[in-house]
C-alpha cells in the first residue's frame, strides 16, 4: 500500500479541491486499485462535489439552515457556532473512497474530489491519501 500526506490551508473557504493532488497519486502509483482519502479531523469532510458552478455557495447556504453559527450547541468552546462544525461529520464522510483504473481516478465528467471545511478555528487541515492496488 503507497501512502501520502498532505496539508490544506482552507483559510477563507469552505470547499478545497483536491482532485489534482488525488489524480497526480494516483498516476504515480500506477495501476488499478482504490485511493482512499481521510482527513483526521472532528469538524471537516470529504466529499464528491461539482465545482465551480455555483454548488459551493449552494453548499453554504444549506449549512447556514441545517447547521446555523449561533449559540444553540451544548458543544460550545471556539467560535460561535463552533458546535455545530463538530456535527458535520455526521452529514459529510471524514473520508471516501475512489476506483482507479489503469493509473486514473474514475470520476464522472462532474465530480471533484473535495474537502469541506465549516471550521473557522482551524485553517490547516491534514488529508491522508492511501492506494490499495488491485
Amino acid at each position: 500500500m503507497r501512502s501520502e500526506t498532505i496539508s490544506i490551508d482552507t483559510r477563507g473557504r469552505r470547499v478545497s479541491d483536491l482532485t489534482d493532488h488525488v489524480r497526480s497519486f494516483a498516476r504515480e502509483a500506477g495501476g488499478d486499485g482504490l485511493v482512499h482519502v481521510f482527513a483526521p479531523h472532528a469538524t471537516a469532510g470529504l466529499a464528491l462535489l461539482e465545482t465551480g458552478s455555483g454548488s459551493e455557495a449552494d453548499l453554504d447556504e444549506l449549512l447556514a439552515r441545517i447547521l446555523p453559527r449561533d449559540d444553540r450547541y451544548v458543544h460550545r468552546h471556539g467560535s460561535e457556532g463552533h458546535g455545530g462544525d463538530h456535527l458535520f461529520p455526521v452529514l459529510v464522510s471524514p473520508s471516501l473512497t475512489v476506483p482507479v483504473l489503469d493509473a486514473h481516478v474514475q470520476l464522472g465528467t462532474w465530480q471533484s474530489v473535495v474537502l469541506i471545511d465549516p471550521s473557522r478555528d482551524n485553517d490547516e487541515r491534514t488529508v491522508h491519501l492511501s492506494f490499495v492496488p488491485a
